[in-house]
């Protein structure tokens, strides 16, 4: 692996496991049905979808920025549940990282079949503030790092017999001013990440991996997570809601549970909305 990865990328670093741990995952790996990448798991969405995927035929490499608290018992529950897991932390939008990541789930498990890209940002700043060295930040930690995952997992992709690709948008790329909100470095962002998930669709669709994305309304952050908006704000925006409630993380990782699952084999190059019917106005 390159530098820039060694189970995590900051903070307090993990050792590198030894040959005899090693092996002894490589002796379960006959019970390993697919192997899943999960970005931004340390809370939120990413937590939420870890958890809700985690089974005793399943190996999580799950990923944060920093929140290595919250990756921790992520880690913990999904093992509870009988998965093997891996824990990163780390900046994606370090050029090495995304690939580095993928360099981890072969090491360790010797393939990689499936990927929740949920890792982002929420940016306010709107034209006259917003700089763009913001935008180009918000950039490569979203459409940039996307771009090099999945270049990096592409043999694994197109090899895989259950290949799958998430890419996590936002609805501020499609709807504008709702609760007085707008995001142009994220919309920016999250717009060119669905382009590239589309054309990614097209490519891979003879090997049989899907890829598509969910667009998320407002969605109720965890305690440990970053919050975009005040309290009131986010009362503010459940009244915008048509449904007249906020989103949980766990409505969105059901959906992306799904769409990895081996029943949704038909279904790519698709965007779904999970927001209470925000899009609708």
């Amino acid at each position: 692996m390159g530098s820039a990865l060694v189970f995590r990328y900051a903070g307090t670093c993990r050792s590198i496991p030894s040959a005899s741990q090693i092996r002894t995952d490589c002796r379960a790996m006959s019970s390993i049905e697919r192997v899943v990448l999960v970005t931004g798991a340390g809370s939120g969405i990413g937590a939420a979808t870890a958890r809700h995927i985690a089974a005793p035929d399943t190996a999580l490499v799950i990923h944060t920025r920093k929140n290595a608290e919250g990756l921790d018992k992520v880690a913990e529950t999904s093992r509870q549940k009988g998965a093997s897991v891996v824990t990163v932390t780390g900046d994606l939008a370090a050029p090495p990282a995304a690939g580095d990541l993928v360099e981890l789930a072969r090491s360790k498990f010797g393939r990689l079949d499936q990927i929740v890209s949920n890792a982002g940002s929420a940016r306010r700043a709107q034209f006259g503030t917003l700089t763009e060295a913001q935008l180009r930040a918000d950039t490569d930690l979203i459409g940039i790092a996307f771009f090099r995952l999945v270049s990096a997992a592409l043999p694994d992709l197109t090899a895989s017999p259950w290949g799958r690709v998430i890419a996590v948008s936002s609805f501020v790329a499609h709807t504008f001013g709702a609760n007085g909100t707008v995001f142009p470095a994220t919309a920016f962002g999250k717009a060119g990440l669905e382009g590239l998930a589309k054309a990614l669709a097209w490519q891979l669709a003879t090997s049989g991996t899907t890829v598509n994305c969910v667009v998320p309304g407002y969605t109720r952050k965890d305690p440990s997570g970053h919050a975009a908006l005040d309290p009131a704000a986010w009362e503010t925006a459940r009244l915008a809601t048509p449904m007249r409630k906020l989103g949980e993380p766990t409505d969105v990782a059901a959906a992306i549970s799904f769409l990895l699952s081996r029943e949704a084999g038909h279904v790519t190059g698709q965007t779904l909305h999970i927001d209470g019917g925000l899009s609708l106005l």
